[in-house]
């Protein structure tokens, strides 16, 4: 019905937009498989994989995608619903997942918690108090290249909404760039080496 409904709605409208089928089942490979086979029958433009962040291990979360991996359609788009440490993206896109979504970047960044190329960052911790330089020196983003860690710092701990959106906007160029990399070392076949 869904299908049927979505198609009815393009085909009256000029929307550019995709139906992703959700593929459901937890940790259990033959209902994973299950709603994957009826999912193809209804032929949706992508394929999202859900229910994988909402308590299992990163070892049943990566078991699952890997055996949906050679069953989802390869000319598809492949999404990853709710998945969002870089070390799970990296991990997922080596399996085969090519879209992702989460709350970790905005959240994380909200609460003091800052992805750099030298690991996470807690802005709280007391070190950067006086500490006059970017939150991380290899990236490129406004808030690294305008304002420094003691500054970030002290709007966290003053829980100005300033600090917030810079966090956030950090987060999300560090995620931008992240895929970036990603893809540029598949295409360059060289993922195995980056991942």
């Amino acid at each position: 019905r869904s299908r049927g409904a979505f198609d009815a709605l393009k085909a009256e409208s000029s929307i550019d937009a995709s139906l992703f089928g959700i593929v459901q089942g937890g940790i259990f490979a033959r209902l994973r498989r299950e709603s994957l086979n009826g999912l193809l029958d209804v032929d949706f433009d992508g394929y999202a994989v859900g229910g994988l962040a909402v308590g299992e291990t990163e070892h049943e979360r990566l078991a699952v995608i890997e055996e949906l991996e050679p069953l989802l359609p390869i000319t598809k788009p492949r999404y990853l619903m709710g998945v969002g440490l870089p070390e799970d993206l990296t991990k997922a896109v080596a399996r085969g997942i090519d879209i992702f979504d989460c709350v970790i970047p905005t959240r994380h960044g909200r609460n003091g918690q800052l992805f750099t190329s030298e690991g996470t960052l807690n802005i709280r911790n007391s070190r950067f108090k006086n500490d006059t330089g970017p939150l991380d020196p290899s990236c490129t983003c406004r808030t690294c290249r305008q304002y420094s860690r003691a500054y970030l710092r002290h709007l966290n701990f003053r829980n100005e909404i300033l600090g917030a959106r810079l966090a956030t906007l950090h987060n999300l160029h560090y995620y931008q760039a992240l895929m970036a990399e990603m893809r540029q070392a598949i295409e360059m076949q060289r993922f195995g080496s980056f991942a």
